[in-house]
C-alpha cells in the first residue's frame, strides 16, 4: 500500500470545522516533472518535424534564400521577374508600413515561396532518383550512362539526415504486371512439378491472366495510388494479426547474446546495463538521432517506418465479430486483433518467479543510472513474496491459441485490479524476464547447451514471457541475456539493429567495475518496484491451464539445433568470386536434397524497404539453375560442368533477390490479388492453389554489423550467435543464418519432433558437408576441415 499512498497527490477530509486539505509534495513534484518531460518531447518532435519536413534542405537555407533575394534587389535587379511587385500590389494597405517596408515584406514572401518550390523540386528529384533500381543489376566497371546520371542522388540526399528525413522522398512500391508475375511464378515451380502438373498449373495461370487477373489488378493499382504501400497493411493484418494459432514458436523469433563473452555473471548487473542501453536507444529514437539505415556500401536509404512502434507497443487480441466484408478465413466470425502503440512509457514490466512488477526507469525526469537499475532489480530478486493464485502462469494466455486469450481478456481483465495490472504490462516500454535458469554455450557439451539456449529464448517455460509485447528481454541467472520479439510490428533487421546497439553499448560504453557490478552511484530514496496485484478466479485459472497445455505441446515438439561453422566464411567465398548469400542458399538446397531426396519450395526473406513502408518479399530460391547444379553434382558430372552450373545458379539467385528487393517479386503481388478477390467475393482456383503451397524450407539471413559501434576484427570474441525462428511447415525446416565477419557463419535450424522425416541435427550435418563440398568444387586447393569438425558432421549424419 505504500506505493498507492505515494501515487496520491492530495487528500481531503470533510470535518465540522471545514475541509482538511493535505497535499503530497513528492507526488506534485513528480507530476510536474512528468509534464515537463512530456512537453520537452513534444518540442523535440515539433523541431524534428520541421527539419524532416523541409529535407533535403535545412531550415537555415530559408534565411540564405531571403538574403540572396534582398541582395539582388539592392543591386537594382529583379530576380522575380515582376512577381514581387505583383505581391506588393495585393498586400493589405497599412499606414504604418512605408513603401520600402512593403517591398521588403513582398520580397520575403516571394523568397519563402521560392524556397518551398526549391524544396519540392529537390524532393521530387530525390524521389525519382530513389525510384531507379537498374544500378543493382549492372556489373562493376560497366556502368551505363543512365546510372552515371543516377549517381547525382548523392547531391540531392542532403547532409546529416535525421532518422525519418527520407520518408517523404521514398518511392511507393510498384505493382508488377500480372503477366510478369505469372511468368515468374511458372518458372519457379517448373523444377518442383511433373510435366502433367506443370501443364495443369500453366493452364490455370493462363486462364487467370486473361480473365480475373486484369480485374483484380485494376483494384490493386487503385489502392497503390491511394495507399503508402499496397502490400504492408494487408500483410500485417491478414498474415499476422488475424492468425488464430499461437504466436509463440509460430510467429515470434529470438536473438542471442555474445557467443563467447559474458561481460558479468551477476544477473542484476547485466540487467542494469542492458535496460539502460535500451533507454539510450529509445532516447535516440525519440530524438531521431539514429542514422537512417542504408543499402550496404551505398547512400540509398531504407524505410524507417517500422522503428516507430519499437517501444511502448503490444499486440492485443480483440472481441470476435460476425460482421466483416473480408472472407479471408472463410469463417462465420473473424476476431479483430490490433497492434497498440503509446507515445511514451516511463517504466518496464518485470517478471520473476511468478510475480509481476512495475519498475520505473526515471527519477525526477532523468533516466535511472545502470547502477540504480541494478539495485532496483536486486530488490525484485530478493523479494521473498509468493505469487498470488493464478499469477505465476498468467503469461501462458499469450502463448496459447488467440481466441481463448481474447475471450479471457474480455471476461476477466476488463475491470478492476486485473485491468489495471494488465494495462501496466501492455503499456510498458518493454517486458523483462529475470530467469532462474542458466543458459549459453557452456558445460561439457557446448553444442547441446546452444540448442537449449535457443529453445529457452523461443518459448521458455511457455508462461514466463509476455509474447504479445513488441519484445521481451530475458536475463538469465548466469548473466547471459536474450530477446524474444513479436513479429507483426516489424521484421528482424529492425530488431537486430536495436539488439546490436544494446550489446555493444553494454560492453564497450557502459562497462562494469572490478566486482562485476554496474558503474555509478545509487539514490537511496528511490521507491521500491511496485508489485502488480491480481484477482484471478478459478474459471480464469482453468483457461490459463488450457492455454498452457496447448503452448507446452507446441514447445515440446520443437526440435532445435544451433551451430557455428568456422571452417571458412564469406572471406573465402568472395575469393571464389561468388555471392556469400547465394552460396549458403545453394548449400541449404543441396543439404535438403541429400536429406530428403527431393527438391522443395524454398522461402528466403528479402526486404522491400527501398520503398515507403516496405516490409518483405519472398525469394523463391529453388530455381531451375539450382536444381540443375545439384543434379549434376549428385549425378557425378565432371568438375568443370558442376562448377559452371554452380556459378549460373548463383547468378540466378542474385537476380531473383534483386527483383524481390526492387518490387518485382512474386508472392506479395499474388497475395494482394487474392485479398482483393476475397473482398469482391470471387474465387480463383489459380490463386487458391498458389497460396496453399507449403514452404518446406523457410530461410532468412539475419543482418549484422548494422550499428558498427565496435571493430569485430579487433574484438573477434564479441560475436553474437544471431537468432532464429520456429519451423513454418509441420514437415519442413526453418533456417536462420548469420555471416559473422570473414571466417564464421552461424546457423539456427528448427523442425518438429512429430515429423519422422525431419531432424535438425541430421540436417545441420548435411549443411556442414554441403558447404565444404561446394568450396572444394570451387577452390580444390583449400585445406581439409579439422578432425573435430569432420567428426561432428559424421555424428550428426
Amino acid at each position: 500500500m505504500a506505493e498507492a499512498h505515494q501515487a496520491v497527490a492530495f487528500q481531503f477530509t470533510v470535518t465540522p470545522e471545514g475541509i482538511d486539505l493535505q497535499l503530497s509534495h513528492q507526488a506534485l513534484t513528480e507530476i510536474y516533472l512528468s509534464g515537463l518531460r512530456s512537453w520537452k518531447k513534444k518540442l523535440i518532435r515539433l523541431k524534428n518535424g520541421v527539419i524532416t519536413g523541409v529535407y533535403p534542405a535545412s531550415p537555415s537555407s530559408w534565411l540564405f534564400v531571403v538574403i540572396a533575394i534582398l541582395a539582388t534587389m539592392y543591386m537594382r535587379s529583379d530576380p522575380s521577374m515582376g512577381l514581387i511587385a505583383k505581391i506588393q500590389e495585393h498586400l493589405p494597405v497599412s499606414q504604418s508600413l512605408s513603401a520600402q517596408c512593403q517591398t521588403v515584406v513582398s520580397a520575403v514572401l516571394f523568397s519563402t515561396l521560392l524556397w518551398f518550390s526549391l524544396i519540392f523540386t529537390m524532393r521530387m528529384c530525390l524521389k525519382q532518383l530513389l525510384s531507379y533500381h537498374r544500378w543493382m543489376f549492372e556489373q562493376r566497371g560497366k556502368m551505363s550512362n543512365t546510372t552515371k546520371v543516377w549517381a547525382l542522388v548523392r547531391i540531392f540526399s542532403g547532409r546529416q539526415p535525421l532518422l525519418y528525413s527520407y520518408q517523404g522522398s521514398l518511392p511507393n512500391q510498384p505493382v508488377p504486371a500480372v503477366k510478369d508475375t505469372v511468368k515468374r511464378y511458372l518458372e519457379s515451380v517448373r523444377p518442383l512439378t511433373t510435366p502433367d502438373e506443370f501443364e495443369r498449373m500453366a493452364s490455370l495461370a493462363t486462364q487467370f491472366e486473361s480473365s480475373l487477373g486484369n480485374r483484380l489488378q485494376w483494384y490493386l493499382k487503385l489502392k497503390a495510388l491511394w495507399a503508402s504501400n499496397y502490400v504492408s497493411d494487408w500483410w500485417e493484418e491478414y498474415i499476422y494479426l488475424r492468425g488464430r494459432s499461437p504466436i509463440m514458436v509460430n510467429s515470434n523469433y529470438y536473438g542471442m547474446d555474445f557467443l563467447y563473452v559474458t561481460p558479468t555473471p551477476i544477473q542484476a548487473a547485466r540487467a542494469g546495463n542492458t535496460l539502460h542501453a535500451f533507454l539510450m536507444y529509445r532516447r535516440k529514437l525519440n530524438r531521431e538521432e539514429l542514422k537512417p539505415s542504408r543499402v550496404p556500401g551505398t547512400v540509398i536509404p531504407l524505410c524507417a517506418a517500422q522503428c516507430e512502434r519499437m517501444f511502448n507497443t503490444t499486440r492485443t487480441p480483440g472481441e470476435e465479430t460476425g460482421k466483416h466484408t473480408c472472407r479471408w478465413f472463410l469463417m462465420s466470425s473473424v476476431p479483430c486483433y490490433t497492434v497498440q502503440h503509446w507515445q511514451d512509457s516511463d517504466y518496464v514490466a518485470v517478471y520473476h518467479r511468478g510475480r509481476y512488477f512495475r519498475l520505473r526507469m526515471y527519477s525526477s525526469s532523468r533516466p535511472l543510472s545502470p547502477r540504480e537499475i541494478e539495485s532496483q532489480l536486486q530488490r525484485i530478486l530478493d523479494d521473498p513474496s509468493p505469487p498470488s493464485p493464478g499469477e505465476e502462469k498468467l503469461g501462458a494466455l499469450t502463448a496459447g491459441d488467440r481466441i481463448p486469450w481474447a475471450k479471457a481478456r474480455k471476461e476477466y481483465f476488463s475491470l478492476g485490479v486485473n485491468k489495471r495490472s494488465l494495462d501496466c504490462i501492455e503499456k510498458a516500454a518493454f517486458f523483462v524476464t529475470l530467469d532462474d535458469d542458466e543458459q549459453g554455450m557452456m558445460g561439457e557439451d557446448p553444442a547441446a547447451s546452444l540448442d537449449r539456449y535457443a529453445k529457452s529464448l523461443l518459448h521458455g517455460k511457455c508462461y514466463d514471457r509476455w509474447f504479445d509485447k513488441s519484445f521481451s528481454v530475458v536475463i538469465y541467472k548466469n548473466g547471459k541475456i536474450g530477446l524474444n520479439a513479436e513479429h507483426s510490428w516489424a521484421d528482424a533487421p529492425v530488431v537486430a539493429h536495436l539488439w546490436e546497439y544494446v550489446l555493444a553499448t553494454d560492453s564497450f560504453q557502459l562497462g562494469y567495475n572490478e566486482e562485476g557490478h554496474c558503474k555509478g552511484e545509487v539514490d537511496a530514496s528511490l521507491p521500491r518496484p511496485q508489485r502488480l496485484s491480481w484477482d484471478i478466479t478459478p474459471e480464469c485459472q482453468e483457461q490459463i491451464s488450457q492455454s498452457l497445455a496447448v503452448a507446452q505441446a507446441l514447445a515440446d515438439d520443437v526440435d532445435f539445433h544451433v551451430f557455428s561453422f568456422r571452417d571458412f566464411g564469406k572471406g573465402m567465398i568472395k575469393k571464389c568470386r561468388i555471392s556469400p548469400d547465394a552460396y549458403i542458399q545453394l548449400a541449404l538446397q543441396l543439404a535438403y536434397y541429400r536429406d530428403r531426396g527431393m527438391f522443395c519450395l524454398t522461402y528466403e526473406a528479402s526486404m522491400t524497404r527501398l520503398f515507403r513502408e516496405g516490409r518483405t518479399e519472398t525469394v523463391r530460391s529453388c530455381s531451375n539453375e539450382s536444381c540443375a547444379f545439384i543434379k549434376a553434382l549428385e549425378g557425378g558430372e565432371g568438375v568443370e560442368v558442376c562448377r559452371r552450373l554452380l556459378r549460373q545458379a548463383s547468378e540466378k539467385h542474385q537476380n531473383l533477390y534483386k527483383h524481390a528487393m526492387t518490387g518485382a517479386g512474386i508472392d506479395r503481388h499474388l497475395f494482394c490479388l487474392y485479398v482483393v478477390s476475397k473482398y469482391l467475393g470471387v474465387d480463383s482456383p489459380f490463386l487458391k492453389e498458389v497460396l496453399s503451397e507449403p514452404w518446406h524450407l523457410s530461410t532468412s539471413q539475419t543482418p549484422v554489423q548494422q550499428v558498427e559501434l565496435f571493430d569485430m576484427v579487433n574484438h573477434p570474441e564479441y560475436v553474437s550467435c544471431g537468432g532464429g525462428f520456429g519451423p513454418v511447415a509441420d514437415d519442413g525446416y526453418g533456417v536462420s543464418y548469420t555471416i559473422m565477419g570473414e571466417n564464421m557463419m552461424n546457423f539456427h535450424i528448427s523442425c518438429k519432433h512429430s515429423c519422422s522425416q525431419t531432424s535438425s541435427h541430421k540436417y545441420g550435418g548435411q549443411i556442414r558437408q554441403a558447404l565444404r563440398d561446394m568450396l572444394q568444387l570451387l577452390c580444390p586447393d583449400q585445406r581439409e576441415p579439422s578432425r573435430t569438425d569432420q567428426s561432428q558432421t559424421k555424428k550428426d549424419l
